[in-house]
């Protein structure tokens, strides 16, 4: 389930005046572990009763994460598939990310690994 999901639920049974220690332990008894811990629950609690409509977060500020996208996540793919040998340096400059960006698309998207002969 969702954050908006599990906020919906929060948000519907704080209305009908439940306490968030309820509301918690329904959530942990069908969610487990995945459900939102109680400080989490007790906070949208009380935003909810101070009037706070919106499920959603609200934005926040800095840069968005956007350079992890589908499009160049295949650019890097198609530019080591062309060579094996391509360094993360030369791939910055072709492609135009940045150092970190192509190191998370490589081990986190990729799933791809350094390896070394002996």
């Amino acid at each position: 389930m969702d954050k908006e999901n599990y906020r919906f639920y929060i948000k519907v049974r704080t209305a009908l005046g439940i306490s968030p220690t309820i509301i918690h332990d329904e959530l942990t008894t069908v969610f487990g572990n995945e459900a939102p811990s109680y400080a989490t629950v007790a906070r949208w609690a009380q935003w909810f009763r101070e009037g706070r409509e919106d499920i959603e977060d609200e934005a926040r500020p800095g840069r968005p994460v956007s350079e992890t996208t589908d499009e160049n996540i295949e650019q890097v793919r198609d530019a080591i598939d062309d060579d094996p040998y391509v360094t993360i340096r030369e791939l910055q400059e072709n492609i135009g990310l940045s150092y970190g960006t192509i190191q998370r698309i490589i081990s986190d998207h990729l799933k791809l690994k350094k390896l070394t002969a002996r």
